[in-house]
């Protein structure tokens, strides 16, 4: 007999990553701390839409997953530039350090 995980369990894990991930952005002060939960709450939604694909038999939410999965490399390609960048010309990478409008 096989038994199968219910959509509760993965809706409250997601919700706990995604509260997380706000967390992570609001408390640290370090850029790629706050890339990083980022990454984590995109990674939240992409089980959501799983779960909810899974659960209702359709797979355009699979679909929407590859689409937020090419979002979340785009971000983060770009924010590592923005982080390189930031390190470079002001030497930290910690948000409260810098004041990008004084450049």
């Amino acid at each position: 007999m096989l038994q199968t995980i219910p959509l509760e369990f993965y809706l409250i894990l997601s919700a706990i990553m995604f509260m997380l991930g706000v967390i992570g952005v609001i408390v640290r002060r370090n850029a790629i701390v706050i890339f990083m939960s980022i990454e984590m709450m995109l990674n939240a939604v992409n089980l959501t839409l799983v779960s909810f694909s899974q659960f209702m038999g359709d797979s355009a939410g699979q679909i929407f997953v590859f689409f937020v999965m090419a979002v979340a490399a785009a971000e983060a390609a770009v924010g590592l530039a923005i982080v390189l960048a930031l390190f470079r010309k002001k030497q930290t990478v910690y948000v409260d350090e810098v004041n990008v409008l004084k450049w």
